[in-house]
């Protein structure tokens, strides 16, 4: 049985399919010869920008995700940092969304099962930026979004992961 799919998104539009997860892990990377996973770099999109280009030229290695008995963990093994949201990371009944920062090297615990359950039961997701999933996480690779940064919606990142996980 998959524990996750990850749609794969450039801006607004999202490119090839759901890419679905059976393995307890998967490596998520653009374009190398050796690799086990979603490989970004295959995916083809008429008409894309110089700043996408540019993006997607700084994925490398990517991420390893993984499906531990605590939550779900993801480490960067690219070399430009990648930029975390998840209802599990924001502060309950905050107003601001949260986006972590991980430099390469580093994992965050992306998604926490326990806390997630207890969050569902106390929900308010008024402030929620279009369409929200509870179980999902978004992440951006190299640019960041949300109230610190200029980019102030995911939408607005170059290139970006939306991890729907099962419940």
């Amino acid at each position: 049985n998959h524990w996750c799919n990850v749609a794969y998104w450039e801006h607004r539009t999202r490119v090839g399919r759901l890419y679905t997860v059976y393995e307890q892990s998967v490596s998520i990377f653009y374009d190398l010869p050796q690799g086990n996973g979603f490989c970004l770099g295959q995916l083809n999109l008429e008409n894309r920008s110089e700043t996408v280009r540019r993006t997607r030229s700084k994925i490398g290695y990517g991420i390893l995700l993984s499906k531990e008995p605590d939550g779900v963990w993801a480490y960067n093994r690219s070399d430009h940092p990648i930029f975390v949201n998840s209802p599990t990371l924001d502060i309950p009944n905050c107003r601001t969304l949260i986006v972590r920062k991980v430099m390469p090297g580093y994992s965050i615990k992306v998604f926490d099962y326990e806390k997630s359950f207890l969050l569902q039961h106390a929900a308010d997701w008024d402030c929620a930026d279009g369409p929200y999933d509870p179980n999902s996480v978004r992440i951006s690779f190299a640019k960041g979004w949300g109230p610190c940064y200029s980019r102030q919606f995911i939408t607005s990142c170059p290139c970006w992961l939306e991890i729907l996980l099962s419940n």
